[in-house]
């Protein structure tokens, strides 16, 4: 077995379900500081995060990634012991492989034997690795961001190893991310018997109309990095379980993802007007999650591009579809940005798994982008 697939086991073996991390980041900094990496860890309330670095000044690479993991499920449903990372007919099975401790591992072993051949490289190499990726993501990447610049560390050049590919590794590369604008509202009405309608007030019809309205508009008409801004409502609950009784009041959760094409108050301001005009009685709490940001032709850019080309002959289709990532942190102090891991076919799932042949090329892809952008 590879380095990086031995490595992969390992931090798989280690039952990180968030916002835990297991020991995950000691075993990354025991491996990296033999090659004088400087470890510095930082804990944020219940939250374990390492910024780990090799060389000093400008220009800066890291690595930015996760070690947490979303909970199993039912474990009678997995064909193996999610935690006991299994290879069955070329691929690595446990919770974790593609989401994302495969890349890690690709990550670590690109950079030890870069470093092992350029231990002399201009500027700074590194990692920033959180435990509270896949959690509400408050003491992690957001909170390591403000300690660097806090202290005048600057990010240049940012890869978040997020699963991004699609159906082959290499295939699909981030540049961006849509915004997200989250919203829990609560629509007031009067509780009362079905056969009273008169002395009772439904908020579901109440709301209706405004649902109808909110769902039909079209928001913006997207641009050359981002799709049209989309509406979704998510949960809607109402109602005593009772079939006699009108509901006192409604809730809806609901979801923007959002490009650069509107920001987050006109989004809250124009919801906030629909609900006015059909004069409801509502209480509402505004979550935004992260603000859209893009990668543009650069250097990091560039670099990626060319190094999946060389290792795979494939020429990636770079969007700036999916959910957030924690690249949402990094990109607003000016870092150029760029999502590239496994494929995304099995994260969150039972069984989720990665091709083994893919952490090699990965790696090799990882420690090539560094070569471009230091070579």
């Amino acid at each position: 077995m590879s380095d990086t697939l031995i490595l992969a086991k390992d931090l798989i073996s280690l039952a990180s379900v968030t916002p835990e991390d297991a020991g995950c980041q000691q075993l990354i900094a025991g491996r990296l500081e033999k090659l004088g990496f400087k470890a510095t860890h930082l804990r944020f309330d219940d939250v374990d995060n390492l910024w780990i670095t090799h060389g000093e000044g400008a220009p800066c690479f890291i690595f930015v990634g996760h070690t947490d993991v979303v909970p199993t499920g039912p474990l009678e449903k997995w064909t193996s012991n999610p935690f006991m990372p299994e290879i069955r007919d070329g691929y690595l099975y446990g919770r974790g492989a593609a989401d994302m401790k495969g890349s890690i591992a690709c990550m670590v072993t690109a950079m030890e034997r870069f470093i092992a051949a350029h231990a002399d490289h201009p500027g700074t190499i590194g990692m920033l690795i959180t435990s509270d990726e896949e959690g509400p993501s408050v003491n992690g990447t957001r909170k390591v961001v403000e300690y660097l610049e806090e202290r005048g560390t600057r990010i240049d050049w940012c890869l978040v190893g997020e699963p991004s590919s699609r159906e082959t590794l290499g295939d699909v590369v981030k540049n961006g991310r849509r915004g997200s604008l989250g919203a829990n509202l609560t629509i007031h009405g009067i509780q009362g018997h079905v056969a009273y309608p008169h002395l009772a007030n439904n908020p579901i019809h109440l709301f209706a109309p405004a649902l109808a309205e909110l769902t039909a508009i079209t928001w913006d008409q997207g641009n050359e990095f981002y799709p049209p801004t989309s509406f979704q409502v998510s949960n809607i609950h109402s109602g005593t379980g009772a079939d006699n009784v009108i509901p006192g009041h409604t809730d809806v959760m609901f979801n923007f993802r959002f490009s650069t094409e509107v920001t987050q108050q006109e989004l809250q301001q124009r919801v906030e007007e629909i609900l006015n005009r059909h004069q409801l009685d509502y209480d509402i709490e505004w979550k935004l999650s992260g603000n859209p940001f893009v990668t543009k032709k650069g250097e990091l850019l560039d670099a990626v591009i060319k190094s999946i080309q060389d290792a795979t002959g494939i020429t990636p289709e770079v969007n700036t579809s999916g959910g957030t990532s924690d690249g949402r942190f990094i990109a607003p102090t000016g870092a150029q940005v760029v999502e590239l891991g496994p494929l995304n076919t099995t994260i969150h799932k039972v069984d989720e798994c990665v091709k083994v042949e893919d952490l090699d090329t990965l790696s090799g892809i990882y420690e090539n982008i560094m070569q471009q952008l230091y070579g």
